[in-house]
């Protein structure tokens, strides 16, 4: 009998996780990993956070296993919200959010395809080029169509702001949108407050639908308010938004999956109702959200001495990444490089976008056993005092005589 399976080809290696198989397997003292976009202390070591391991203490014992309800865990989803939406929210107040607990920012990112594609047939979603590799994904195994935006301006390693307001007025009416909240992944470039205010208005004339992943809420400028800005332009100009966030980055949470996804209503019954829609999409998926990371989450921000205390970490976090960003860039410089470095400081969050060609990375690993995605996007978390010199002087290696 023929085999049930024999056709079944290979799946393509996921480019992130092959680069740090490539570092894992390199035996050379010198190497670095900056691929991995995961925080790192400045010893390169993975780290839970303080507020974390305290909450944990506090939990540990405590609690029994029980299921969560398929909408997740009601304390942790209200601090979401809270975290995203504004502490004295009038949307909370008025009930008209409907949210659930999510697998991270992806599951959140997914549970939301699928209402789109349940619900709203006949819609795409717009992209912006470029954008974190699992968003073309997420959406395409939703079967829902998708079109790209203009983000990113190569020549100035910045955004390309008309590209994007041109894409945005062109677009159909009533089109979705996939906007990064803050520190895009993998540019790093955001628009100012003044271009969101464009951004919103556009998007009001064209009604279009707002869907916000903030995967780095806090991690990019240090301040959870500043970096929840930008829904925050969108929800004052009067829109409905859709948002998935993640605990990932922010609190370290990276393998317990906590997240949350919310979409504003019109009112309170229709919140009820789109509720009870995410959480039968959920059903069939996954049945109900897993129970520690969202004990973690609702700990710790619903404690005010562990909030501060995580406030303080985050902005830790962040600011090791900013120091990290001015020393590369003062290192090239010090090396005389012939080319601007500016963007290197002006992005923000866990990446730079470098500009490198895959064939400078190529370099890069074979020459200096630095390893990277090929598309150039430097893990600044993967940065630290004692390797930043020698990034710096591998980049300037192979990118001098461009």
């Amino acid at each position: 009998m023929a085999s049930w399976f024999g056709h079944v080809e290979p799946a393509p290696k996921d480019p992130i996780l092959g680069v740090t198989e490539a570092f894992l397997a390199d035996p050379s003292p010198d190497k670095v990993n900056v691929g991995v976009g995961a925080y790192r202390d400045d010893n390169g070591q993975p780290v839970v956070l303080e507020c974390v391991r305290e909450a944990e203490r506090r939990i540990a014992g405590s609690m029994n296993m029980e299921y969560l309800p398929m909408g997740g865990s009601v304390k942790m989803i209200d601090e979401s919200l809270k975290l995203a939406y504004g502490e004295d929210s009038d949307f909370i107040k008025d009930k008209r959010i409907a949210a659930v607990q999510a697998l991270s920012g992806t599951g959140a990112c997914r549970l939301f395809a699928d209402f789109q594609k349940r619900f709203l047939p006949d819609t795409q979603i717009y992209i912006p080029t470029p954008t974190w590799a699992n968003h073309h994904n997420i959406w395409r195994d939703a079967h829902v169509p998708q079109r790209t935006f203009t983000y990113y301006h190569p020549e100035s390693r910045g955004l390309d702001f008309s590209g994007l307001m041109d894409d945005i007025k062109n677009a159909p009416d009533g089109s979705f949108f996939l906007l990064h909240a803050c520190a895009h992944n993998p540019t790093g470039v955001d628009p100012s407050e003044e271009q969101w205010r464009e951004i919103s208005h556009q998007f009001k004339v064209k009604k279009h639908f707002p869907f916000f992943d903030m995967a780095y809420q806090g991690f990019a400028s240090g301040d959870p308010e500043r970096d929840a800005k930008a829904i925050h332009i969108f929800l004052e100009d009067g829109h409905q938004v859709g948002c998935a966030q993640s605990y990932a980055k922010n609190l370290g949470l990276y393998g317990q999956r906590a997240g949350c996804l919310s979409v504003l209503c019109d009112d309170e019954m229709q919140a009820v109702a789109v509720k009870s829609q995410l959480q039968q999409l959920a059903r069939p998926m996954y049945s109900n959200p897993p129970l520690h990371g969202a004990l973690i989450v609702s700990t710790i921000l619903s404690d005010p001495e562990l909030k501060t205390l995580w406030l303080k970490e985050v902005k830790g976090m962040a600011d090791r990444i900013i120091g990290m960003r001015k020393a590369l860039k003062e290192n090239l410089e010090e090396l005389g490089s012939p080319l601007s470095w500016e963007h290197i400081t002006n992005q923000i969050g866990m990446f730079c976008y470098s500009g490198m060609t895959p064939e400078q990375v190529d370099r890069l690993t074979k020459e200096f056993h630095i390893y990277m995605t090929r598309n150039g996007r430097i893990s600044m978390a993967g940065v630290t005092t004692g390797n930043v010199a020698y990034l710096a002087n591998a980049i300037h290696e192979v990118t001098k005589s461009n």
